[in-house]
């Protein structure tokens, strides 16, 4: 039993809530039942788990402790005063895991494997993007592309929000430069998205394979990446505010290709 907030593995889990840690180490944290099971249950690379036996309630959580640590997963329990100092909650469940981050490169992505996707450009909200792989998985796409930095789909917020969807989609980092390299190569279908454009999301037409971009919270798209773009459209705006958050956007966007693509 871990009693004390110093423990090396504590103080780890403490540390990878800051981005630079995650970058040296190459891991990032999980909290919940329902998100690391799904980690489990993917086959993600779990380092190990941090439980509060007195916090943790769940059949379900203690059966899959008992299961992991018989498969030879460092499974190490906690005083509840210990994983309080580690969770981001206000009443934690009791379970934390370690897992390895999966670093896919953009060109093994191809469209027989990677054919419906979502493209950001530096999002800087990693709740967005949480959401954002969310929705992608709902609508059966293949997964997220992030270009040009900006938010750290490891933050501990954007593993929340994708509700155990970042470890069954296919997430990968590049630069805007590759990213045209690659379609260019692929032969994808680049519908983007701007409130200066023309034309409506409604009217345009959509084929796979196909990859939306979309701009940042607050720059958008710019001229030089609505250029790659097939097609730029606007989601119609008929009450005061000039925009949509950006998750609510790629929501909106994604069932509107899936209904077309399946009419097709």
């Amino acid at each position: 039993m871990i009693a004390s907030r110093t423990n090396p593995k504590i103080k780890q889990v403490r540390a990878l809530r800051q981005r630079k840690e995650r970058d040296a180490t190459g891991l990032f944290i999980v909290e919940g039942i329902t998100h690391v099971a799904a980690a489990i249950e993917a086959g993600a690379q779990v380092e190990y788990v941090c439980y509060a036996p007195d916090l943790l309630t769940s059949p379900f959580a203690h059966e899959l402790i008992t299961r992991e640590s018989a498969h030879g997963r460092p499974c190490y329990p906690c005083t509840s005063d210990v994983f309080e100092s580690i969770s981001e909650k206000e009443n934690p469940v009791g379970i934390v895991a370690v897992v390895r981050q999966a670093h896919v490169p953009l060109d093994h992505l191809r469209p027989d494997t990677f054919g419906f996707g979502v493209a950001l450009v530096s999002p800087q909200d990693p709740g967005n993007i949480g959401s954002i792989l969310r929705t992608i998985d709902t609508v059966g796409a293949s997964g997220l592309i992030l270009l040009d930095g900006g938010a750290d789909v490891y933050h501990p917020g954007a593993v929340r929000a994708s509700m155990g969807t970042l470890f069954s989609k296919q997430v990968v980092s590049a630069t805007f430069d590759e990213f045209i390299g690659w379609v260019k190569q692929c032969a994808y279908h680049i519908v983007g998205t701007s409130a200066r454009a023309s034309d409506d999301y409604r009217t345009a037409h959509y084929q796979l394979p196909l990859i939306l971009l979309m701009g940042s919270e607050q720059k958008g798209l710019s001229a030089e990446q609505m250029s790659i773009c097939d097609v730029v459209v606007r989601i119609p705006m008929l009450g005061q505010v000039s925009s949509l958050n950006l998750s609510v956007a790629a929501g909106v966007m994604l069932y509107e290709v899936l209904a077309h693509c399946k009419a097709s």
